[in-house]
């Protein structure tokens, strides 16, 4: 399937960069698309932190992932922006009219400047595997935590060692009834404040043990089998649900063979965020330059610059540094 109409700047990415990146692209008075891998907007502030707090955004002191998220899509509906969900991006190129061709798993897609804000790459969950796991994971198996109030007063079993696991299992003891912490070997991998508090909260750790088995009906998962680390004894856990934290992959995948100059899984950009391919920018954590702070607060700021010189590349004439926001509204 192809979409035929021409944008002038596609966003592949639909993280907050990206979105914050498309509200200051609608101040230029581009005609926007975004191009998102998952089924939703906000990347994984929204898919994995969207009831924890996040401290180094400018003007709040402290806000959810997914209030940030929501504030973003607030900001960026001031402007129409295309939106496409489910869709990963795997190959670019430019045609005979200078136009670029974007390929996904679904669609080709048509842009004059393309500005990739895709975090880390296309990440996905690395998920529990054993027989039947799929079954459950629309109903209560659950890689994310999208809405914390539905664990209230449930049993909660966590897999996993790391900071993600720990914070989890802190985050729902007063909301469930009961959590339970798995985890294959005695110490955690988590910061060592986090687990001091772990050890002095009700959360019950469930160390050396690995999950072997889930059981359930055909729609839910009501227990699950764990047996003691290099030992054959067993025990039967009984729950409501299993969130499993055994962290994510991430990769820039077939980005790597677009042409671009690649350290790692980030892309060199230079000064304007450009890319080694004219017209291609690179904000956010997947692009690289010497000195280079991963926050979001820094592809916050790189996102008007690679918007500004996107404009310029488009129409040469255009200036780079334009009005105020407070000029404009």
């Amino acid at each position: 399937m192809t979409d035929k109409e021409i944008y002038d700047i596609t966003i592949i990415g639909g993280g907050p960069v990206g979105m914050f990146t498309a509200f200051y692209a609608g101040l230029r008075q581009a005609k926007v698309k975004i191009i998102e891998a998952l089924p939703q907007l906000g990347g994984q502030p929204g898919m994995l932190y969207a009831e924890k707090n996040i401290y180094d955004i400018a003007g709040y002191p402290s806000i959810s992932g997914g209030d940030l998220v929501t504030n973003l899509k607030a900001q960026m509906d001031r402007f129409d922006t295309k939106l496409v969900f489910g869709e990963e991006a795997f190959e670019l190129e430019k045609n005979a009219d200078g136009i670029f061709e974007i390929q996904t798993t679904k669609n080709r897609h048509y842009s004059k400047a393309v500005i990739i804000s895709a975090g880390n790459g296309a990440f996905r969950p690395r998920k529990l595997e054993i027989e039947h796991a799929d079954k459950y994971e629309n109903t209560n198996l659950h890689y994310f935590v999208n809405n914390i109030e539905s664990f209230r007063d449930k049993t909660v079993a966590i897999c996993g060692g790391g900071d993600s696991a720990v914070d989890w299992a802190l985050t729902l003891e007063p909301i469930a009834k009961k959590v339970y912490l798995i985890h294959r070997r005695p110490q955690f991998r988590a910061q060592e404040h986090s687990v001091h508090l772990l050890q002095e909260s009700s959360v019950e750790i469930m160390t050396p043990f690995v999950p072997v088995s889930v059981n359930g009906n055909e729609e839910f998962l009501t227990s699950v089998t764990l047996q003691e680390a290099r030992k054959d004894n067993t025990m039967e856990l009984e729950i409501d649900d299993f969130l499993i934290n055994y962290g994510f992959s991430s990769s820039i995948g077939g980005m790597k063979k677009w042409g671009f100059e690649v350290e790692g899984n980030a892309i060199v950009v230079n000064s304007k965020m450009e890319t080694t391919i004219p017209g291609v920018y690179a904000i956010g954590d997947i692009g690289t330059y010497s000195g280079k702070v991963k926050l979001i607060a820094t592809g916050f700021g790189e996102a008007p610059v690679a918007v500004n010189n996107a404009m310029v590349y488009i129409n040469p004439d255009t200036r780079v540094q334009p009005m105020h926001s407070t000029s404009l509204f």
